[in-house]
């Protein structure tokens, strides 16, 4: 019996502690550090500022700054998005940045449709029409193509704000500073039975584990709606292993901080089904195995203590909590079966009103149900995505999710 009170209350506690105690922890030190700097003198900004000065540095006679606005390489892959590739091609030539420092590619990956055709219609800079080989292999030959000191990436369906590019490029002033994401905003247009997906209420808290992550140290994942690094920081990875999660950490193993810039803001179609989401994740996951089980994330050479703690409560233990909450679950019964007390009574009861909440969701459209559901088949995504990979494989292709175009 105390081996199953062990199993159980270990993985209870991890979950506990991946889910919530893992942002308390995080906000407690960035509090403390906080009070801690704010005793020490301030250093000068180093951002880019709106008219293309570093602040905190020189500038000329007139004005004029020393140091010109980077040029930048904007890259967006797509296959077969002919419905929105002119809208992203106009988005992208409004931003807030000069023109002849901004070279727009778009990187066709095996398109079948006008994708091409209407991109160079609407502007880009270069289109290269490619075999298909998936997203990744789509923004390495772009790469090989940017003449741009840094290489700035989002989707065809992504609308950046104005200033965003800028905002992102603030993040460049520090020499640390190999990798930036910015702020992905989903929205969500359906209403009535189509607005079952709570990802805003999960994505609101992702993004604010992401700003502490990047003031205490390094983000442990990125976003492909708004990102960016340095041309010479660019790293060629497995093509079925996405920027998303492999950039960061790799980064991080090269010496190079990667950061959130959450004023760089971006927004996307969310999935309007939460069984839509579910197939996403689900896709997402099958190539996020590869990335942690062969793709070095597990490897600690080059990480600080901090960052690999980061790691290991914010990615493993997250991606293993289906793993854990079967264990917890198994344990549980076995403890009420064994009459281990009235505790335990307690614990499987909790455990299965979360579960008859996600059930009753499929009828009854109240949020906190269409939570309890959502936290149960996202919790539920990293053990389908696992179970593809191990039984398939991962294409390094990728198709538009449900109803995000």
């Amino acid at each position: 019996m105390l081996a199953l009170e062990i199993i159980f209350w270990l993985c209870a506690a991890l979950i506990v502690w991946t889910q919530i105690g893992y942002a308390l922890a995080l906000a407690g030190l960035a509090r403390l550090l906080g009070r801690s700097r704010s005793a020490q003198p301030a250093a000068p900004p180093r951002s880019l500022d709106r008219g293309g000065a570093i602040e905190g540095e020189d500038t000329g006679p007139t004005g004029a700054s020393l140091r010109e606005l980077p040029r930048v390489s904007l890259i967006v892959a797509a296959h077969d998005e002919e419905g929105v590739i002119a809208a992203k091609v106009a988005n992208a030539l409004a931003l807030d940045y000069p023109r002849e420092r901004l070279q727009l590619i778009v990187a066709c990956d095996g398109c079948a449709d006008a994708t091409a055709e209407r991109a160079r219609a609407a502007g880009a800079d270069l289109v290269l029409e490619l075999p298909r080989g998936g997203k990744i292999r789509a923004q390495d030959a772009a790469v090989a193509r940017a003449d741009g000191e840094v290489v700035a990436f989002s989707d065809a369906n992504s609308a950046w704000e104005p200033d965003a590019l800028r905002r992102l490029l603030d993040a460049f002033a520090d020499p640390r500073v190999g990798y930036a994401c910015g702020q992905v905003r989903f929205v969500q247009d359906a209403v009535g039975a189509h607005a079952s997906n709570q990802e805003g209420l999960y994505w609101r808290y992702e993004l604010a584990l992401r700003a502490l992550e990047s003031r205490l140290s390094s983000i442990t994942a990125g976003n492909g709606a708004i990102y960016a690094t340095r041309r010479d920081a660019y790293i060629v990875v497995d093509p079925v292993m996405g920027h998303d999660l492999s950039l960061p950490f790799n980064m991080v193993k090269r010496g190079l901080r990667a950061v959130y810039a959450p004023r760089a803001c971006a927004s996307e179609k969310m999935v309007p089904s939460l069984l839509g989401e579910f197939a996403r994740k689900r896709r997402m996951m099958s190539h996020t195995w590869p990335i942690v089980l062969r793709g070095g994330m597990l490897s600690p050479r080059g990480y600080p203590p901090g960052y690999a703690l980061m790691l290991f409560s914010h990615r493993l233990l997250r991606y293993s909590s289906p793993i854990l909450h079967a264990l917890a679950l198994a344990a549980n019964l076995a403890l009420v079966a064994a009459d281990a007390g009235t505790l335990y009574l307690v614990t499987l009861a909790l455990q299965l009103v979360l579960l008859l909440a996600a059930l009753l969701a499929g009828t009854l459209r109240l949020r906190p149900l269409l939570i309890a559901r959502y936290y149960v088949l996202t919790t539920a995504s990293p053990a389908a995505g696992l179970w593809d990979w191990l039984r398939h494989g991962t294409s390094a292709w990728w198709d538009a999710a449900e109803g995000t175009r």
